[in-house]
């Protein structure tokens, strides 16, 4: 007798606990969500941040620091990337130019500092714009802080570039490319490390 009530008390104590895991596991289920499976695989960002390096003459670094979208199946130029409308010339964060010297790019002077680049992408040629505004989302865009726009010209590449590329190419008697290529578009402007000006 004293084993068969012991067998029932330890069968009961068994039927609540196993009722009380049953909750607790359906509430944990509600409260804490499966993550997406992207941060669960510790993918890359979909648009990568990059860095791209010129050393002047005086061995000091210019850098513009940018995020490459990938074309991912998608049209980009005229459809993703709007004819005749300001670009955040990148992806996510502003794309920013760092020149520690003045700079000629076309026919414009920069004085060294930190500027954002924006660009006007069009069939027959692009505008670069850089402007004043640092720090901010690439989509804020204030036309009042611009210091200058640039003309830039369009070639059609051979192949499609598949994530948007920025290029500082070096070139002979300092004569420079500032290149921007996407899916088969390369936008170009010639730059160089500027003469120091009258009073410095």
């Amino acid at each position: 007798m004293v084993r068969s009530t012991r067998l029932r008390s330890i069968l009961a104590l068994s039927a609540a606990l196993a009722v009380v895991s049953s909750v607790g596991a359906q509430h944990t289920g509600h409260q804490q969500p499966a993550r997406p499976a992207a941060q669960q695989q510790g993918q890359q960002p979909v648009s990568p941040r990059d860095t791209v390096h010129f050393r002047a003459p005086s061995g000091q670094h210019v850098y513009i620091d940018y995020g490459r979208p990938g074309m991912r199946g998608r049209r980009i130029m005229g459809e993703l990337v709007p004819f005749g409308r300001v670009w955040r010339t990148g992806a996510n964060a502003a794309t920013t130019l760092v020149t520690p010297v003045d700079l000629m790019i076309g026919e414009a002077r920069i004085p060294r500092g930190t500027y954002t680049l924006y660009t006007i992408p069009s069939q027959g040629g692009w505008t670069l714009i850089v402007n004043r505004q640092t720090g901010q989302w690439g989509t804020q865009y204030d036309q009042t802080r611009d210091l200058v726009r640039i003309p830039m010209r369009v070639s059609t590449l051979e192949r499609p570039v598949e994530r948007f590329t920025i290029e500082m190419e070096p070139g002979r008697n300092g004569q420079n490319t500032l290149a921007m290529e996407w899916e088969r578009t390369r936008a170009y402007v010639p730059f160089r490390v500027a003469p120091a000006a009258r009073g410095r």
